[in-house]
C-alpha cells in the first residue's frame, strides 16, 4: 500500500462539523449506537457486521442510543488504487481500538476525499493528493486512529 501522510499537504479537510455533515450526509452508514459511557468521547456504533469506535465529533451526548445514521470518517494511513483483476469481495477488519483496513469500491470522489463502499460506506480523506480515482474503481486501505462519527 501507498503511504500518504507524507508529502505535499492540501490543507483542511472540514471547515466546520456542519459543512462536512452536510456535504457527507448522502453516505452516512445506518446501524445502531449503544450508550455512551459516562466520559468516554467514543461512540460505539454498529453496522455492516462490525462494531466500530468513533470519536464523537458532535459533541458530547449528543447521540441518543438506538438505531442512528452516523458518517464514518477516517483519515488514511496507506491506501492503493487497486487493478481490476484484483478487485474481491468489500472487507473491513477493525485494527485497534479505533482504526479499521479494508477493501472496497468507490461510491464517490472529492479532491482529497474518496467515499468507499466496505461493508459499510466509509467517507476516507487524505492529507495529500489521491490518485486518480473514479466512481467503480476498486481500493485497499488502512486508516490512521481515531475514525470519526458524525451523528445525523
Amino acid at each position: 500500500m501507498t503511504g500518504l501522510l507524507t508529502g505535499d499537504r492540501l490543507g483542511p479537510l472540514e471547515s466546520s462539523e456542519g459543512e462536512f455533515t452536510t456535504r457527507f450526509a448522502a453516505h452516512a452508514a445506518e446501524g445502531l449506537l449503544y450508550p455512551q459511557r459516562e466520559g468516554s468521547p467514543l461512540l460505539e456504533f454498529s453496522a455492516g457486521g462490525r462494531v466500530l469506535y468513533l470519536f464523537d465529533r458532535n459533541g458530547p451526548y449528543a447521540a441518543a442510543p438506538g438505531p442512528a445514521r452516523v458518517i464514518v470518517h477516517g483519515v488514511l494511513e496507506e491506501f492503493t488504487h487497486l487493478a481490476p483483476e484484483d478487485a474481491a469481495e468489500e472487507a473491513l477488519t477493525s485494527v485497534g481500538i479505533s482504526q479499521v483496513e479494508g477493501r472496497g469500491q468507490v461510491v464517490a470522489v472529492q479532491r482529497s476525499v474518496c467515499v468507499v463502499q466496505a461493508r459499510l460506506p466509509l467517507v476516507l480523506a487524505a492529507f495529500t493528493a489521491l490518485p486518480a480515482l473514479a466512481p467503480g474503481d476498486w481500493v485497499a486501505f488502512r486508516t490512521a486512529p481515531p475514525l470519526h462519527g458524525f451523528t445525523l
